[in-house]
């Protein structure tokens, strides 16, 4: 079988199993079985496959079609330029996600702290823009501490990251200049309708704080004000349509200067808010 014909029936298979974009999941899947780079699958579309290969696509073929997310067959995911390296522990890096660091990244800050870090692509991705910068992480599972972990090292912003396995700012200490979160916002109802690499393949406590969505939003409010800076900004990833509902939050416990910024979709994606008056 040459490569062509593989990608043709792996790409039959994922579109019968009602996978998003079969074909591109086709490619890269094949370029990773492979060994080659996914721009150079093209280039050995008409060479016949080794057995080995065919074996091993053919294993990743059918996990993708049971809806096995693309990256955790691979073991990556690229974001804000790098690559991370993921597993089902962690919270697969989102291109939205990315609104966030363009904010964050729009003033100088020297000491952050990430709340809820999973893969660390947030810090690592801060840390890396702003090498005299230094952070801390935290984040409930000790799993997704040693991910971050790894890819702080593989990143080489170990020595400037302090990884802590607690619960949003417990055992924190000190004043930060930048809070950044990405926390679970999906309300418990909504875990329903999500896809099903989220739903099936994702840590669900990284989705859903399994009631309203809002909660890690009222627990930011209340007391990351104690953890800022006087110029201090806190700026949190939202669901499409909590920006009202989490600029209330934030109003209620007396922040200031707040902003809601959209994605390039034009979707409401990141509140920014300024340390209380």
């Amino acid at each position: 079988m040459t490569a062509a014909e593989a990608m043709a029936a792996a790409t039959a298979r994922l579109r019968a199993a009602g996978v998003p974009d079969p074909a591109r999941d086709a490619r890269v899947l094949l370029a990773h079985a492979a060994q080659v780079d996914a721009a150079r699958v093209t280039l050995i579309a008409p060479e016949d496959i080794a057995p080995e290969i065919e074996e091993r696509y053919d294993h990743m073929i059918s996990l993708r079609a049971i809806r096995v997310p693309v990256s955790h067959l691979i073991g990556e995911r690229a974001f804000y330029g790098r690559r991370f390296r993921i597993s089902a522990d962690v919270l697969d890096p989102r291109p939205e996600t990315e609104t966030l660091i363009e904010a964050a990244l729009a003033q100088d800050f020297m000491r952050v702290l990430d709340l809820g870090t999973g893969s660390g692509c947030v810090l690592i991705t801060l840390l890396s823009e702003r090498p005299n910068a230094i952070g801390v992480a935290t984040d409930l599972s000790e799993a997704a501490c040693l991910q971050a972990s790894a890819n702080a090292v593989m990143h080489q912003v170990a020595d400037r990251a302090v990884i802590a396995n607690a619960d949003w700012f417990d055992g924190i200490n000190g004043r930060f200049d930048l809070i950044v979160s990405n926390p679970p916002y999906l309300a418990a109802f909504e875990m329903d309708e999500v896809s099903p690499e989220l739903r099936d393949h994702e840590p669900r406590m990284a989705l859903t704080d399994e009631g309203d969505g809002l909660s890690a939003y009222r627990t930011i409010a209340a007391q990351a004000g104690s953890f800022l800076t006087a110029a201090g900004r806190v700026i949190c990833e939202i669901g499409r349509d909590q920006g009202r509902d989490v600029l209330d939050i934030f109003e209620s416990q007396g922040w200031g200067m707040l902003n809601v910024l959209q994605d390039l979709d034009g979707r409401d994606r990141v509140i920014v808010a300024r340390n209380p008056a």
